[in-house]
């Protein structure tokens, strides 16, 4: 049997923009979607990107040893499932964590897919997902989801970690060496946002990208 790999978009291993609690984060690389006005248009090409075994990924997602959760997204992480619940067993090792997924599918279709797709397993490991497709137009700024469409499904009932009064959209900047990292769910007009514009500019001047 072939070694899996997860193909991954970028990791950020401590966020707050993402869910309950500290948090660290994964975007998977490629989706099927294209939804408009994505937020990470460069993640949607289904292509290689930073290929990471499970537990390589898991590793690197925990390098933050006083994360409470983990919220994976990207991308469209229901097609490397297999990969992904292989990665969050492996995690679930060091520490039973709180688990978001972001979808583009409803979680009925989900439901529907052929075993073979390894779904049914990945939804097991989840606490929480956030289901459908972004539609900029139903994008009022008045959920934690992208779109007002999307719906917050906790599917375990486990209670949230941290400061449960996180539905606030929240944008955060990593600045890397190369690159400057934009992690959350984006306020209305946000790229008009003054702080916003200094980001860019500052990422224009770095040379990379988001």
């Amino acid at each position: 049997m072939a070694e899996l790999f997860l193909n991954i978009a970028d990791i950020c291993p401590t966020t707050r923009a993402l869910g309950p609690g500290l948090r660290a984060a994964i975007w998977v690389q490629g989706c099927p979607i294209g939804c408009k006005g994505c937020i990470a248009p460069e993640w949607i090409p289904i292509k290689p990107a930073h290929l990471l075994s499970p537990e390589d990924a898991g590793d690197r997602l925990l390098s933050n040893p006083v994360i409470e959760g983990i919220t994976i997204s990207g991308g469209e992480p229901m097609l490397q499932a297999e990969a992904l619940t292989m990665m969050l067993r492996y995690i679930k090792t060091k520490k039973k964590f709180h688990i978001i997924s972001f979808t583009g599918f409803r979680y009925e279709t989900l439901l529907e897919w052929d075993r073979n797709r390894k779904v049914n397993e990945y939804l097991d490991e989840i606490d929480v997902l956030i289901d459908g497709p972004y539609i900029e137009l139903l994008n009022k700024g008045q959920t934690f989801a992208g779109s007002a469409n999307q719906r917050i499904l906790n599917l375990s009932g486990r209670s949230f970690p941290g400061n449960e009064d996180w539905g606030i959209r929240k944008m955060e900047y990593h600045l890397r060496e190369r690159n400057i990292l934009a992690v959350g769910i984006p306020p209305v007009n946000w790229n008009r946002d003054p702080f916003t514009q200094q980001a860019i500019n500052r990422m224009a001047e770095v040379g990379g990208e988001k």
